[in-house]
């Protein structure tokens, strides 16, 4: 990496992806997961004393195998995670009453107008919302990165007490004791027993919400009604925000941890046999990876409907993720609003993009300079000066071959990193816009503006046809219009993040709006299963 590059270490590590892999200090043991299938004892005392019998058949000692077991599954279904060398995790295989022993393998996170736009209006007398008590007395599981407490999201004025059936907890840690549960959040655990150290620096140990998403998640869902928000009090959305079920109570279990929201099959697991047994009727999981996890068909069989993100990964082909039939599977679709920016061309023609550039000091009236990078990678940039100008950056034959996000990331570091001045970068979805505000405004100070490649190609069209291209970025602005899709919303979805609001984009946003949804026809129907909400939904 060039020595002079203007990123601080902690973007550096953002804009090559570096995946980080779990380290263990024994390296010929790393941690297992054994799955027993349904549990065979109403005890999960007798239950866990079996899972320490199965591994005192392998390490020959009782010492041993309780120092091996890092969660034993109890409640909801049988099974533990287990540090193990591979030939023990083959003899474990062999044992009677075990279904399968695999390796822990790691998930990705995938987060107000949204809910007025899906027809749930708040003060809507016949809608499903009213007809649901606004969702009142259900309780939704959200398994992610935490919660805020201090959120307004979660003020519990105007609750009655906490529902009788409720059997969970309030966990405490790091900023968060018994008084950071309330009548709204009436549960919150954490699970921390399979992430790598150098993932926890830094991190709350206890349910408390590092990087937002869990909190965004939740109070998508399950937020009430805070008056006069907006995208970090730009007055960007402005507005009131709340969940979808707005009455309903949460559950916290945080399995996610560091910046990149990493979480492990082992803590999921945890978290979901916790769930089944504390008395969840929803749980929501905006989480990505392939693969089945298998404590989700016992959540199913207890009535708990389980809602999962579909991942972000489009649009690259066959990359849907928790595609399994019975979990909810949710897309990420836009909303009715947008935040379009004009460019103005030096041949006068105006051309409509998408930005977060509220900073009026950020703009300028004057134009700039306007190269066209192309692909924005290292040949294509390697004999272009694009210092203190505005680049444009297109690349439609790529585009099935990566995420929107890496695309993005890489074309951002490679113009960062020559000192451009500003991005305009070109994809099929122009929406997806919380990446720009993350960065670009810290980095390209002319500004990073989002366009389809229709546009793209008019821009180097005209960056073509003169020696001296120019371009001038005006302010954003907030605008709502019609014109529904039918996916859940999950791009530019404004919820809370700490003490504040911000958008944030992804199937993570959308799997939290159908999360809602089950809620409030949970509340209406309490007798269907999940299988019945499910096909309610699909309809």
């Amino acid at each position: 990496m060039d020595s002079r590059s203007p990123f601080p270490p902690t973007l550096l590590l953002v804009l090559v992806l570096v995946v980080v892999l779990p380290i263990f200090a024994d390296a010929s043991s790393r941690l297992y997961i054994v799955y027993m299938g349904e549990k065979k004892h109403d005890d999960p005392s007798v239950v866990t004393a079996s899972h320490h019998d199965a591994l005192t058949s392998v390490f020959g000692s009782k010492d041993e195998a309780m120092k091996s077991i890092v969660y034993s599954y109890k409640h909801g279904f049988s099974g533990f995670a287990a540090m193990l060398t591979e030939s023990q995790a083959d003899e474990l295989e062999k044992l009677p009453g075990v279904v399968s022993v695999k390796p822990n393998t790691y998930h990705k996170a995938h987060t107000t107008r949204s809910w007025d736009f899906l027809g749930l209006n708040y003060y809507e007398q016949s809608s499903l919302l009213k007809k649901a008590k606004y969702g009142e007395d259900v309780i939704v599981g959200v398994i992610d990165s935490g919660i805020w407490p201090t959120s307004r999201s979660f003020d519990d004025n105007g609750y009655g007490p906490v529902p009788a059936r409720w059997k969970g907890k309030c966990q405490t840690g790091a900023e968060f004791n018994t008084t950071s549960c309330n009548r709204k959040i009436i549960g919150a655990r954490w699970y921390s027993g399979d992430i790598p150290d150098e993932l926890l620096k830094g991190e709350y140990m206890s349910p408390r919400d590092l990087s937002g998403h869990g909190t965004h998640a939740a109070s998508t869902i399950v937020g009430g009604q805070v008056w006069n928000v907006s995208h970090r009090q730009s007055g960007l959305a402005a507005g009131m925000a709340r969940g979808g079920a707005p009455r309903a109570r949460l559950a916290v279990y945080k399995a996610c941890w560091g910046p990149k929201i990493t979480c492990g099959d082992a803590s999921l697991l945890a978290a979901i046999d916790d769930a089944i047994n504390d008395g969840v009727d929803v749980l929501s999981l905006s989480l990505g990876g392939y693969g089945e996890i298998p404590g989700t068909l016992h959540a199913v069989a207890r009535g708990i409907t389980v809602v999962f993100a579909g991942g972000n990964s489009g649009p690259v082909p066959q990359s849907v993720s928790n595609a399994v039939p019975w979990v909810i599977t949710v897309a990420a679709s836009t909303i009715d609003r947008s935040f379009p920016t004009v460019m103005s061309l030096g041949n006068k023609e105006k051309l409509v993009g998408q930005s977060l550039n509220y900073n009026a000091t950020m703009n300028s009236s004057n134009f700039h300079m306007l190269v066209d990078g192309q692909r924005c990678d290292e040949d294509s940039l390697a004999s272009v000066n694009i210092t203190g100008k505005i680049v444009l950056c297109s690349a439609p034959l790529e585009a099935a071959n990566s995420s929107p996000d890496s695309a993005f990331i890489a074309a951002l570091g490679a113009v960062v990193k020559r000192r451009a001045k500003g991005l305009i970068y070109a994809q099929y979805s122009a929406n997806k816009l919380d990446g720009l505000e993350d960065y670009c405004h810290l980095y390209l100070p002319a500004s990073c503006v989002l366009v389809d490649y229709e546009i793209a190609s008019r821009i180097a069209s005209y960056a073509k046809s003169t020696r001296k291209s120019v371009v001038k970025i005006s302010r954003v602005v907030s605008v709502v219009g019609n014109g529904p899709d039918i996916a859940a919303p999950g791009v530019s979805i404004l919820a809370a993040v700490g003490d504040s609001y911000k958008f944030m984009s992804g199937t993570s946003m959308a799997c939290p709006h159908v999360s809602a949804v089950v809620a409030l026809l949970k509340s209406v129907h309490p007798d269907w299963s999940p299988a019945m909400i499910k096909s309610a939904i699909h309809r």
